[in-house]
């Protein structure tokens, strides 16, 4: 308890000093974010180009003309949605690109600038367009909401603290660099995004759920998705490594379910 106590203490006072707080669309949740995005953008292309160098793009077939299909969708309504609500920044200097890898690994990630990459092994888990909505929302989510941005900052507050942070943010030093390798993983076994907190999984979890239903997907198929993930491999897919348990995240979604049917029940009349 102590422990969460300082760190609030601490994430409330940079906020105070650096004007750097903001609020994650669609939860409200307050975050730390002290990088530019413009930033990160440039950091994650360029790592984003390296990998898909280094792996196999596929580039024909039903499964990548679903997954462009769906991701057309969602970023166009996700776009409009934030537009609407004065929250347009959060998506300012995207260029959405979405790219199917051929990889047994049952993943999919997302980076900064709507940079979305699926690998062949989730998609007999999707099964289908709303399967693959469920997924691509959910990425979306982490990209929409900063959550790289967040763990970014709040590791250059607890290397540097509040004396040293501006400087370091205006040199633009090798520790940004350090944190940014950190904080997605990249160099890693399979150069995508190292695995989000909890909470970023819980946030992305219920943005994803508005943001399909917001596209015009049902938003009943998600609970069938999570099911299907955690039952139908041996040991934890990269997928889920910090994801809340099956439990919690069928009892979250139920929870959210109403409010994403009204999302839904708005998409069916346009």
């Amino acid at each position: 308890m102590k422990k969460i106590f300082q760190s609030t203490s601490i994430l409330i006072l940079l906020c105070f000093l650096f004007n750097s707080c903001g609020k994650v669309p669609v939860t409200g949740r307050r975050q730390l974010g002290l990088l530019p995005e413009s930033e990160l953008m440039g950091m994650s292309l360029t790592s984003y180009n390296q990998f898909l160098s280094a792996n196999k793009v596929v580039t024909t077939g039903n499964e990548v003309a679903l997954v462009k299909r769906v991701g057309g969708k969602l970023s166009k309504q996700i776009t409009s949605y934030l537009q609407a609500n004065k929250m347009s920044d959060r998506v300012a200097g995207f260029k959405w690109e979405f790219n199917l890898i051929e990889d047994k690994t049952i993943n999919a990630w997302c980076m900064p600038g709507g940079k979305i990459v699926f690998y062949t092994g989730i998609m007999p888990v999707c099964r289908d367009e709303a399967g693959v909505a469920v997924v691509m929302g959910h990425e979306i989510a982490h990209a929409i909401a900063r959550h790289g941005n967040e763990r970014m900052s709040q590791g250059l507050a607890q290397q540097l603290g509040g004396v040293a942070l501006s400087a370091a943010l205006a040199s633009k030093s090798q520790q940004t660099q350090q944190l940014f390798t950190t904080a997605y993983g990249i160099g890693t076994q399979f150069g995508a995004m190292l695995p989000f907190s909890r909470l970023h999984e819980s946030e992305a979890d219920e943005m994803g759920l508005y943001f399909m239903a917001m596209a015009g997907y049902d938003p009943r198929v998600a609970p069938g998705f999570w099911q299907r993930m955690s039952a139908g491999s041996a040991g934890t897919p990269e997928f889920l490594s910090t994801h809340p348990s099956s439990s919690t995240r069928i009892a979250n979604l139920n929870k959210w379910m109403p409010k994403a049917i009204q999302y839904y029940n708005q998409a069916s009349l346009r």
